[in-house]
């Protein structure tokens, strides 16, 4: 008789899984990193009730850290192979796959990829902390407080290397519709605010001119966790530069604040989005050790324009207050991270997606003899959660009335070029001493020296 799929369920609000075979099934698939996101289209932060039961629901079903995964280690690594056999295991036996490996041991990061040749595997290693659940329900290590990396969004990635490469990336974008565009300026053309009036008052009329938003993603399966990542991380980016929620970060005010009073173009709109910022990949002389590291994300900002059909294009300029910023949240990012998990989680998801397309990019599958079926889902042994993902969201969205005009803003985005980044590697000859030998156990990973 063959078992029902495997499925890898995401750590969200209290969900019901379909298989009895279903793994850690956590949450509704309605929330991550603390960004609501329903299927009618509405997208708010989670209450603090929400979030309290959240961290409940993750609590009970989550086995705390033992023995090593109770300590930090600076350098763990994992088995590739060793990883896949333990999904088949899970698979073969109806077993619910464990915390530590949903939670990939723990691991913070990811800065080398090992290829092993005498062992016909892949190592993946990099610093990991044991895990805790923060009171908003976000799984972080003890440690630095920073999101642990998660086994779906590792999946996702290597499954996502193809269709990113004929996408020119993965690419999410949160956009006006051009009729919205076209009724708001319409509503404008009819404002005329007395001295000293607040255009607060204005703002549900200008909402309601606007109408829902569309949500674009390319290059990744829209019904996956990391396509949630990267809207809810887009959604907070705008919150937070509109002021639409207080900015956690001191050094990071609204740019509602920095554009207060200053000059307002008529005829453009500031756009952000977050992109890629890594260093460039490292390699040994023999192709066998390689080195990822950076920051891992930045913001980026361009004007854009519209035409009287509502359509925008870009017009390759900087707004000088919309860079700043830009800067300032790149600046601020990892302090940020903190305090925002989604955003940790995007950085997660970006790593994830450059480690997999390196080792595609490069053949290191092929070098190192190893069969990576099992993670690229070319066999039947993981099913990952499907969430449902609406078409547009309500309207959000920000109104600045200046000197010269108002500046309406609700477009942002996210654009993760990993071929750029695991392409042209420099060599490094002191990555060939870098070791990362398994303890003889039977484990899937071990703390390196």
């Amino acid at each position: 008789m063959r078992l029902p799929t495997l499925m890898v369920a995401a750590f969200c609000l209290a969900m019901t899984m379909s298989s009895a075979y279903a793994g850690i099934g956590l949450g509704t698939q309605r929330s991550v990193g603390g960004v609501m996101i329903a299927p009618d289209g509405s997208v708010r932060a989670a209450t603090a009730e929400e979030q309290k039961e959240m961290a409940q629901v993750v609590r009970n079903a989550m086995e705390t850290p033992t023995g090593e995964l109770a300590r930090a280690a600076d350098r763990r690594v994992i088995s590739l192979n060793g990883l896949q056999a333990k999904l088949k295991e899970a698979h073969e036996s109806g077993q619910h796959l464990d915390t530590e490996t949903m939670f990939l041991a723990g691991m913070q990061r990811i800065e080398y990829v090992i290829v092993d040749q005498e062992n016909n595997d892949i190592l993946l290693a990099g610093p990991a902390e044991p895990w805790m659940v923060r009171p908003d329900g976000h799984v972080v290590g003890t440690e630095t407080g920073g999101s642990v990396l998660r086994l779906d969004d590792l999946v996702t990635a290597f499954r996502s290397v193809e269709t990113a490469r004929d996408n020119g990336g993965i690419l999410c974008s949160i956009e006006p519709t051009p009729e919205g565009r076209v009724r708001l300026q319409n509503f404008l053309k009819n404002v005329k605010l007395r001295p000293g009036q607040n255009p607060a008052y204005l703002e549900a009329g200008m909402r309601q001119a606007f109408g829902p938003q569309q949500i674009l993603l390319g290059g990744v399966a829209t019904d996956s966790r990391f396509a949630r990542t990267l809207v809810a991380a887009d959604f907070e980016m705008k919150r937070i530069a509109m002021g639409l929620t207080q900015s956690p970060v001191a050094g990071l005010p609204s740019y509602l604040e920095l554009a207060k009073n200053q000059v307002q173009s008529s005829v453009s709109t500031p756009r952000w989005w977050m992109a890629s910022d890594y260093e460039p990949v490292t390699r040994d002389e023999e192709g066998r050790v390689w080195k990822i590291s950076g920051q891992g994300v930045k913001t980026l900002t361009e004007d854009d324009t519209f035409d009287k059909q509502g359509n925008v294009r870009a017009t390759g300029r900087k707004n000088a207050l919309a860079s700043k910023w830009a800067d300032m949240m790149t600046e601020q990012f990892e302090e940020l991270s903190r305090e925002r998990p989604v955003f940790r989680d995007l950085r997660n998801a970006m790593d994830l997606a450059v480690i997999a397309t390196l080792i595609t990019q490069q053949q290191l599958d092929h070098k190192s003899g190893i069969d990576l079926s099992v993670l690229r889902g070319n066999d039947s042994h993981v099913e990952l959660a499907s969430y449902e993902m609406p078409k547009t969201l309500e309207p959000q969205c920000s109104f600045v009335k200046g000197r010269a005009g108002w500046t309406v803003t609700a477009s942002g985005g996210v654009n993760v070029n990993a071929f750029a980044v695991s392409e042209n590697p420099v060599t490094d000859e002191t990555l060939g001493s870098i070791a990362a030998a398994s303890d003889a156990s039977s484990r899937w990973w071990w703390d390196g020296k």
